[in-house]
């Protein structure tokens, strides 16, 4: 069994700058991407970003250039600068484990003056 614990939301100012964590609690192995999603009020949930087992990486247009996504043994990381307004959503990681998928419980991310 996996569980995917998140960190790091809170509120920051227009072009600051936030990480946010996602850990795996105990083993795991066979790990085919980390995604990163999120979810503003009133929208649809959106992919943000995505590292894959052979380590390319992919983002959303709206935040590319700002945002950054590394990894290590079982853990991945969301960078986050130059935030704008409109970053403000619930963060939320997403595993692929041999074939099946994983959620984090969600951070708040709230950029605001």
């Amino acid at each position: 069994q996996v569980q995917l614990v998140q960190s790091g939301g809170g509120l920051v100012q227009p072009g600051g700058s936030l990480r946010l964590s996602c850990a795996a609690s105990g083993s795991i192995s066979g790990v085919n991407a980390m995604d990163w999603y999120r979810q503003a009020p009133g929208k649809q949930r959106e992919l943000v970003g995505r590292v894959t087992s052979g380590g390319s990486t992919n983002y959303a247009d709206s935040v590319k250039g700002r945002f950054t996504i590394s990894s290590a043994e079982n853990s991945v990381y969301l960078q986050m600068n130059s935030l704008k307004p409109e970053d403000t959503a619930v963060y939320y990681c997403y595993w692929i484990i041999r074939g099946a998928g994983y959620w984090g419980q969600g951070t708040q991310v709230t950029v605001s003056s």
